[in-house]
């Protein structure tokens, strides 16, 4: 049999195979620290859960226009002018089946054929992967401590091309946290611009952030496409919903997109996330996130002591993208090593970069201090082993 070629240039995502190994074990009776999967270990907010219930109940479960439940693009437009001070109109937002769903549209509409894609290296590797299944090629761009672990402007200048279509850009970034402030958005948007090209914009964390504000490239430019989601702030991970913020002009294209591609996403999911903007909700998820910066802190002291805590502490997001080069130049060995010896569920590197990932792992502090530290301790115990062993 043959496939599509594309589908070669999809990377199998490796923390998933991880976790089915570190699932094993916890079922085997081993006391498994799971830090490699990016759902921290809190419910569906209750509001979230009651409108769900209510909505079935009352027999919500017929099919929504395909940019999704009007009253919940009002709502969304809405997050953006409260909080972000942003003027959306609700018909530029659709809602999709997780940001995924939005990432497919995105890339459906704005890549293919020789079309070339700038994001940043290390990234949240599907990003790369609905470019290339679009038949477009992707330049990743080394980033590190010296641009805050981002693309900036300096870097989207020194790596367009005459061919280069589009600039993706993730703030907060999945593996590391980092973000770009304001005038560094605006300064990417209008170097984009400048050269006839679209920017995607990844704000799927963007309520997560510890020591700056959330920002939204929304209130500084109309012309650029957002994926959000409800999975990271709003705790909806399983309910498998998300939004696309896109151009005027491009809306009715990816409307098209979507009647298609996915018809409409979940009604009782829609239902349900009309109530992720009410005070009370918003209450418990300030809450969380103020929790989520502790255990940060926590893990970021742990990890300064075993002299492994990163140059710059992350802004955002839940993850630590740490180096172990003195350890390991082979970071899938690192974590199932890691996880076979003291049981400590952690992500390769090689996952989320092209360059580099070999010697990086990321850390999810999405379990509680005392388990954090607990891990701290794991590892430590670990390392002591490995600093004896020969370098692999």
């Amino acid at each position: 049999m043959s496939w599509n070629s594309r589908v070669d240039r999809v990377a199998p995502f490796r923390v998933m195979n991880l976790l089915e190994i570190a699932q094993a074990r916890e079922a085997a009776g081993h006391d498994v620290i799971h830090l490699e999967v990016g759902e921290p270990d809190f419910a569906t907010p209750e509001p979230v859960l009651a409108a769900g219930q209510q909505a079935l109940a009352a027999g919500y479960t017929r099919y929504t226009p395909a940019a999704g439940l009007p009253a919940l693009r009002e709502a969304i437009a809405g997050h953006y002018a409260e909080h972000f001070g942003a003027v959306v109109d609700p018909s530029r937002i659709l809602v999709t089946p997780g940001a995924s769903g939005a990432l497919l549209l995105a890339s459906q509409l704005l890549a293919g054929p020789g079309d070339r894609v700038l994001m940043a290296d290390p990234n949240y590797p599907c990003n790369r992967h609905f470019m290339a299944l679009a038949g477009a090629e992707v330049d990743a761009v080394p980033v590190g401590p010296e641009s805050g672990w981002q693309l900036d402007v300096a870097l989207v200048e020194q790596h367009w091309r005459d061919d280069t279509r589009l600039a993706m850009l993730a703030t907060p970034s999945n593996p590391t946290g980092h973000m770009l402030d304001g005038a560094q958005l605006a300064a990417v948007a209008d170097s984009v611009a400048a050269r006839g090209g679209e920017l995607l914009v990844d704000e799927i964390y963007q309520g997560l952030c510890y020591d700056i504000s959330p920002l939204s490239v929304a209130a500084i430019t109309p012309d650029a496409f957002v994926v959000n989601s409800f999975s990271k702030y709003f705790g909806m991970t399983g309910w498998r919903l998300g939004w696309l913020l896109a151009p005027e002009a491009a809306v009715e294209p990816l409307t098209r997109l979507a009647q298609n591609v996915f018809l409409a996403a979940s009604t009782p999911a829609q239902h349900a996330a009309l109530a992720a903007f009410t005070p009370e909700c918003r209450d418990i998820l300030e809450s969380r996130r103020v929790e989520l910066g502790r255990r940060r802190d926590a893990l970021l002291s742990g990890l300064s002591r075993l002299g492994l805590a990163p140059s710059l502490p992350p802004q955002g997001a839940f993850y630590l993208w740490l180096d172990i080069s003195r350890y390991s130049r082979d970071s899938q060995t690192f974590c199932r090593q890691l996880l076979e010896e003291e049981n400590v569920a952690i992500t390769p590197g090689i996952d989320f970069a092209l360059k580099g990932g070999e010697h990086h792992v990321r850390i999810a502090f999405t379990t509680g201090i005392a388990r954090l530290e607990e891990a701290v301790a794991r590892l430590e115990r670990f390392l002591a082993r490995q600093s004896s062993r020969v370098l692999y």
